[in-house]
């Protein structure tokens, strides 16, 4: 339990969990709710307590009692930076959540930022931006003035991207990504940005693509007016998802998926143009291909209100 968020203010109750992990790590899952539930009568309002506690009654198959423990670290972190509210939605089988804390989003990244490319692209075969471009040349693109990367992470698309650009600005949540992607110097722009609830604004971009980024937004329909009021005449937005059956589905990653339909419906609300959704397979999971879409659709035709949120932007 190192770090930051799961560091326990109470030495005693410290120790108790930290023999709780050593009862779990050998099997004994039944000592570790014990031992764990014992300290967290010291310390209820820890969060990272609650939520390991929850992983060991998940992992005993006790799903009801997991998924108070989860919506009790919520309580206790209410900005969830652990990603407790998506563990509880998944125990109970009724997911509410219609995207991940950004807390949480923040704080995997950071997290992961040293060792992210290694991760994404020796160990689970990730080929994102390689398909965006590939599906944009095959539509005729040649050459972006002004292009978006949402959710830039180190910049791996950004190095796809840099040489078919005049301008390429970057944007994500985590600072430790955007210096990942700075020391690459290969951005003209970066910003810590969470582009969940990005507000419009007088910029208007060639190219918006989002590669393997909405996969921890859950609902679109914010994302993708702002996309339509963001682009310039003949602009193209480009992203990839993980394919999945219904609208919105949270996955056991803690991952949203979304499905063909979902997508081409709210595409077609926003005004998009010329729409084209591929099967592909962006990465890959314990060794198995993961199911996903790769989509490139045209700017809308009609201009769109550039005040208030996504709901405000509608075609005039």
């Amino acid at each position: 339990m190192g770090g930051k968020p799961f560091t326990c203010p109470d030495p005693v109750a410290d120790r108790r969990a930290s023999f709780a992990e050593a009862l779990a790590e050998a099997g004994d899952l039944a000592g570790a709710i014990e031992v764990l539930s014992g300290a967290m009568e010291r310390v209820p309002g820890w969060a990272a307590g609650w939520y390991r506690l929850g992983e060991y009654r998940e992992r005993a198959g006790e799903a009801g009692a997991a998924a108070d423990d989860f919506a009790r670290a919520v309580e206790a972190d209410p900005s969830d930076a652990l990603g407790a509210g998506l563990k509880r939605d998944l125990a109970r089988g009724m997911p509410l959540a219609e995207s991940m804390p950004p807390a949480f989003v923040e704080l995997l990244f950071d997290q992961y930022a040293p060792r992210f490319e290694r991760s994404l692209v020796d160990k689970l075969a990730y080929r994102g931006p390689a398909l965006i471009l590939e599906r944009l040349q095959a539509g005729g693109f040649t050459r972006a003035q002004r292009a978006l990367d949402l959710g830039c992470g180190t910049g791996l698309m950004g190095e796809v991207l840099r040489p078919l650009c005049t301008r390429l600005e970057g944007l994500d949540l985590s600072g430790e990504m955007l210096r990942q992607a700075r020391a690459k110097g290969i951005y003209d722009r970066l910003e810590k940005a969470d582009i969940a609830s990005l507000d419009l604004g007088a910029e208007r971009y060639d190219l918006i693509v989002a590669a393997d980024v909405f996969a921890y937004l859950g609902a679109l329909e914010r994302v993708i007016a702002w996309c339509a009021g963001s682009l310039g005449e003949g602009g193209l937005l480009a992203f990839t998802v993980e394919d999945g059956e219904g609208p919105v589905t949270l996955q056991e990653s803690r991952r949203f998926a979304h499905s063909r339909a979902y997508l081409a419906d709210l595409l077609a609300a926003a005004g998009f143009a010329q729409v084209e959704i591929a099967d592909c397979v962006v990465r890959q999971d314990r060794g198995a291909d993961i199911a996903s879409l790769c989509v490139v659709a045209s700017a809308p035709a009609l201009r769109h209100d550039r005040e208030g949120d996504g709901e405000a932007m509608a075609a005039v």
